[in-house]
């Protein structure tokens, strides 16, 4: 699959960029793509609930009422679930929402992710840039001059850019990730993707194994 190459002004430079039919253009595997977007959103829960249960309630152990004779259900403490003020009955506790899935799926997961993005038209090539210092306002005219600035965007370097991350951050439509960084859910979460072409060999390695 050939997509051509842009430059930071949003125009073709002449060259094409090859996208490997085995990352972009696989038969993209649903439940693949749902257990690894399930992962992530789990991973994202703190899991820091608590609620007080019947021993943890600060109170008295006495026998409130008599056993028999009241006409009432018996009742044993004031700390009982059934009282105002008693403890939660199963209330919730700390956990780890996480759990693993193998390399594989996850594979299979993210090259479904971006083939599905790619048979929706969603993915851009950029050629190579950096910013001299980090600024918003370069970072939107380049969102701009690639027709995206309303929507929400993905942009994929292909390593670490200080300058180009830091003048993103303000945005929250845009968000700048490498390619060691691509995940299912944000691929999904974009509406478009633009690959630097610096980025295209990494993901082909890592996704074509």
């Amino acid at each position: 699959m050939e997509v051509a190459v842009l430059d930071i002004k949003g125009k073709e430079t002449g060259r094409k960029a090859q996208l490997s039919d085995s990352v972009f253009a696989i038969e993209p595997n649903e439940h693949a793509v749902y257990l690894d977007v399930k992962q992530y959103l789990a991973n994202q829960r703190q899991g820091t609930h608590k609620a007080k249960e019947r021993a943890e309630i600060t109170g008295s152990t006495r026998k409130i009422k008599k056993q028999k004779g009241t006409g009432t259900a018996r009742a044993g403490s004031i700390k009982s679930p059934i009282f105002k003020g008693g403890g939660r009955v199963f209330g919730p506790r700390p956990r780890n929402y996480g759990f693993k899935l193998n390399k594989n799926l996850k594979r299979l997961a993210r090259k479904s992710a971006l083939t599905i993005k790619a048979q929706g038209n969603a993915i851009t090539v950029v050629e190579d840039f950096s910013f001299d210092a980090p600024k918003t306002k370069n970072y939107i005219d380049f969102l701009k001059a690639l027709g995206i600035q309303d929507k929400k965007s993905l942009i994929v370097l292909g390593e670490s850019n200080k300058n180009v991350y830091l003048s993103s951050r303000n945005l929250k439509g845009s968000e700048v990730v490498s390619s060691s960084e691509l995940s299912t859910y944000k691929i999904l979460n974009a509406k478009n993707i633009v690959f630097l072409e610096g980025s295209l060999e990494g993901i082909e390695s890592n996704l074509s194994k």
